[in-house]
C-alpha cells in the first residue's frame, strides 16, 4: 500500500507519524512521509522517504492569534500546496496529523480515502465531558453536571465559529462546505489518559501511544546507586520555561541523580549528581524512578509505558488537561507554578509513595486493549475497494 502521511514538524506531532511510518514499513508498505525539513536526515536514516511539507510559513494574511483561522485557513493553503507532490506519488491512502489538517484536505481534493491521526487522546467536545482543555473531570450529581453543561454553552458559539472557519476554507479550495471527516480516527494514546463518553464516534479506534526516538545515542545517568530522576523539558513553544535550572536548584542535596534529556544544547557547568543531553528516552527510563516533565502527550505517555510516575509542570495547549488526567489516574503529581520547593516536595512524595508507580504500571499495562493502526488503515482501504 502507497501512503502519504502528513504531520508537522513540532515534534509532538512529527515523531508519533515517523513512528506510524515506520510501523507501514514493517509490513511491507510504502509510506512517504510529509513534514519540515528538521526531521529529513532522521527519516531517511530509518529508510523513511520524505518530502517537504509545503505552506507551513506565515503568509501576510494570516491571522495566527485566531486558532480557527490558523488550523483551518492554513490547511486549505497547505492542501494546495503539496498537491502536486501529493497527486505525483499516486497515495492509495492518506494519513493527515489532526492539526494538519491540509493532509486530509488534499486526499479528498485528490479522491483518496483519508485517516486521522491524534498523537493525544480524543479532543472532539462530547454532551457528557467539560470542555476539553478546562483539565476538570466529569461533574457528579446535579451541580456537577449543571456546571458542565454551563461550560459547554460557554464553549459552543466558538466551535461553532470553527466549523464556519473550516466551511469556509474548504469552500475556498473547491471542496464541499460540509466536512464528511477522516474514514477513521486512530488515537494514539493510552486507555488511561482516555475519558469515557457515550457519544464515541463509531470510526475513531484507540491504537496505543505511537513513540519514536530522534537518536540512537545514549545519555549516560551519573554514577552512583540513588534514584535516577530523569529531567525533559518541553519541545513544545508553550512549555513552561526554565525548567532544567529549577530542578537543579530543587534537587541539589535531596539524595538523587538527575538526567537530563533534551534536544537542545545541553547546560554547561552541571553538579557531579547530574548529566544532560540528547539521548534515547526510552533506554534512560529502564533506569529512572521518577520523571519531571511538562504535560506534553509524547514524554506523558512514554513514561507511563516504563511504569514510571512523572511530576508534571503543564504550560499551555493541552498540557494542562493532560496533566489533570494523568492526577485523576494517580501516576502523577501536578506543579503549578514552577517552584524549587515544590518540585522538591513532589519528586519526594512520588519516591517515598509506591501507590504512584503502581499507578503508572497500571496504565502501562492497559496498552494490552488497544487496536493495531496498521490493520485499521489497510481496513479503511479495504472498505474503498470493496464499494
Amino acid at each position: 500500500m502507497r501512503v502519504a502521511v502528513v504531520a508537522g514538524p513540532d515534534p509532538g506531532h512529527a515523531f508519533p507519524a515517523l513512528a506510524l511510518c515506520e510501523r507501514f514499513l514493517a509490513v511491507g508498505d510504502e509510506p512517504v512521509l510529509f513534514t519540515g525539513p528538521r526531521w529529513f536526515d532522521a527519516a531517511r536514516d530509518a529508510g523513511i522517504p520524505v518530502r517537504r511539507l509545503k505552506g507551513l510559513a506565515p503568509r501576510a494574511v494570516d491571522d495566527d492569534s485566531d486558532a480557527g483561522r490558523r488550523i483551518h485557513e492554513r490547511a486549505a493553503h497547505i492542501s494546495t500546496e503539496i498537491l502536486p507532490d501529493l497527486s505525483a506519488m499516486l497515495p492509495e491512502l492518506v494519513v493527515s496529523d489532526v492539526l494538519t489538517a491540509g493532509g486530509g484536505m488534499a486526499a479528498e481534493r485528490l479522491g483518496v480515502p483519508w485517516v486521522e491521526l491524534s498523537p493525544h487522546p480524543l479532543y472532539l467536545p462530547s454532551k457528557a465531558l467539560p470542555p476539553i482543555g478546562s483539565g476538570l473531570a466529569p461533574g457528579e450529581g446535579v451541580r456537577g453536571k449543571l456546571r458542565d453543561n454551563v461550560l459547554r454553552t460557554m464553549t459552543a458559539r466558538a466551535i461553532r465559529n470553527g466549523l464556519r472557519q473550516r466551511e469556509h476554507a474548504r469552500e475556498s479550495v473547491g471542496l464541499p462546505a460540509t466536512d464528511p471527516g477522516p474514514a477513521a480516527r486512530l488515537i494514539a494514546t493510552l486507555p488511561a489518559l482516555e475519558m469515557p463518553r457515550p457519544d464515541w464516534p463509531d470510526n475513531t479506534h484507540l491504537v496505543g501511544p505511537l513513540l519514536w526516538e530522534p537518536t540512537s545515542e545514549l545519555l549516560s545517568p551519573p554514577l552512583g546507586d540513588e534514584p535516577l530522576v530523569m529531567v525533559a523539558p518541553s519541545t513544545a513553544h508553550t512549555g513552561v520555561v526554565g525548567m532544567v535550572d529549577t530542578v537543579l536548584e530543587a534537587l541539589d542535596g535531596a539524595g538523587v541523580r538527575v538526567a537530563i534529556s533534551m534536544l537542545d544544547t545541553p547546560p554547561a557547568g552541571l553538579p557531579d549528581w547530574a548529566s544532560a543531553g540528547l539521548g534515547r528516552q526510552d533506554e534512560l527510563l529502564t533506569h529512572a524512578s521518577v520523571v519531571v516533565g511538562g504535560g506534553g502527550h509524547g514524554l506523558l505517555a512514554k513514561s507511563l509505558l516504563a511504569g514510571v510516575p512523572i511530576v508534571t509542570v503543564p504550560g499551555g495547549g493541552d498540557q494542562w488537561e493532560l496533566a489533570n488526567r494523568a492526577v485523576r489516574q494517580g501516576s502523577s503529581i501536578l506543579i503549578r507554578p514552577l517552584t524549587a520547593e515544590s518540585v522538591r516536595t513532589a519528586v519526594l512524595d512520588l519516591l517515598d509513595d509506591p501507590g504512584y508507580t503502581a499507578a503508572a504500571e497500571a496504565a502501562a499495562a492497559g496498552v494490552a486493549a488497544v487496536s493495531d493502526p496498521i490493520r485499521l488503515c489497510h481496513e479503511v482501504l479495504d472498505n474503498v475497494s470493496a464499494r
